[in-house]
């Protein structure tokens, strides 16, 4: 019966046209369901049973011809998100569990020429209290582990790369947001950070900002040569090496890409995209 049910979801994938893909199909509903039954669950052993058959279906859907022009309605935990030219695609979602690690799963597409197979890359991490470096690069054996929910491409010196806007709840105390850069390197691997951000004296490869789990943080673009997001600060002056207990003061940051570099400015006018 599940090799059956299988059987159809990848039939399903590999002959939709996109019309009929988009007005929702059983694929959609059964995805709908298991985040459901997923986020209700209180045991374990069973969210981890209903992760695996998530990852069955949307492991066969990132192979299908149609995954740059469908996308799944009203799944409220699954992140979809395409960049504007088309070039790459991600899902993401997390498993939260009671005991042992919650886990983060992802996949990037990157559409290949026309012809050619699109590149899958499928990553995985657990939650850690430890925080997301700032001056190394990562790669798909040691990925921090996010939630993406924007992705914007950046042409530069003829180059495209893609940055991503995420968010990491992988400590209980903190909130992380994260500004970082995704490339593709010559021999087909995936590849995160890049020397590109210049807070003060440092060049660091992504921003990450960490704040009470309690509190909200925006992160945003605001023009293409832009990014703004709220200044934090310690909420009790006293807490200043405290990450937990730093929050939005509602005034604005912004990263500014001028001289080749994504230049940190302070207190700036979020009204205004530059």
């Amino acid at each position: 019966m599940r090799f059956a049910a299988l059987a159809f979801i990848i039939l399903f994938f590999c002959t939709v046209q996109p019309s009929a893909a988009q007005s929702g199909g059983s694929p959609s509903l059964t995805l709908e369901k298991l985040f459901l039954r997923l986020s209700g669950s209180r045991y374990d052993s069973i969210r981890l049973q209903i992760n695996d058959s998530i990852k069955t279906i949307i492991s066969s859907y990132v192979e299908s011809d149609s995954i740059f022009t469908h996308k799944f309605r009203n799944i409220r935990f699954l992140g979809q998100i395409i960049s504007s030219d088309s070039r790459v695609k991600i899902i993401t979602w997390n498993l939260v569990l009671s005991t042992g690690k919650s886990r983060y799963f992802c996949y990037f597409i990157k559409k290949e020429q026309k012809g050619e197979k699109n590149r899958v890359f499928s990553l995985t991490a657990q939650y850690t209290d430890d925080p997301i470096r700032k001056d190394v690069d990562y790669n798909e054996s040691n990925w921090y582990g996010a939630l993406y929910y924007d992705i914007r491409p950046f042409k530069h010196r003829g180059t495209v790369s893609w940055i991503l806007l995420g968010i990491d709840y992988g400590n209980p105390l903190v909130t992380r947001k994260i500004i970082d850069v995704l490339n593709f390197a010559e021999d087909g691997s995936i590849l995160f950070g890049m020397k590109w951000f210049k807070s003060g004296e440092q060049l660091l490869s992504r921003e990450v900002f960490e704040y009470s789990s309690d509190g909200i943080m925006s992160l945003r673009f605001n023009s293409r040569n832009s990014i703004v997001f709220d200044h934090l600060v310690p909420i009790n002056p006293l807490q200043r090496g405290e990450k937990q207990n730093f929050g939005s003061d509602y005034s604005f940051d912004a990263y500014i890409f001028e001289k080749e570099l994504w230049n940190l400015k302070i207190n700036v006018d979020a009204r205004n995209a530059n």
